[in-house]
């Protein structure tokens, strides 16, 4: 059974940081695309944040671009989102994914900030 888990959101002020973190079980982060994407209050769309594909090539939303991270841990099957220079409009559940081809979510991650 594949499941991912995702932790380290929370409270910040704009220009703070935060790191997020996913941890997965029943499938090996390093030979899929993995990402994180984010769920903004009342919507109801996710959006790529940043995604990584098998070779450690990197793209991220122009929003975040310069200000996010993403990285993997293949040994720990770890994925992590370093986020700098948080802004308000950041504020959003955040969500692990991997795959295609079989895609998996995690159950989020709460990050808000504030003014």
């Amino acid at each position: 059974q594949v499941q991912l888990v995702e932790s380290g959101g929370g409270l910040v002020q704009a220009g703070g940081s935060l790191r997020l973190s996913c941890v997965a079980s029943g499938i090996i982060f390093g030979i899929n695309y993995v990402g994180w994407y984010r769920q903004a209050p009342g919507t109801q769309q996710r959006e790529l944040v940043a995604g990584l594909d098998s070779g450690e090539r990197a793209d991220y939303a122009d929003s975040v671009e310069g200000r996010f991270t993403i990285s993997r841990d293949n040994a720990k099957n770890m994925l992590y989102l370093q986020m700098n220079s948080l802004k308000p409009e950041d504020t959003a559940i955040y969500y692990c994914k991997t795959g295609p081809p079989q895609n998996y979510w995690g159950q989020g991650t709460q990050v808000t900030v504030s003014s």
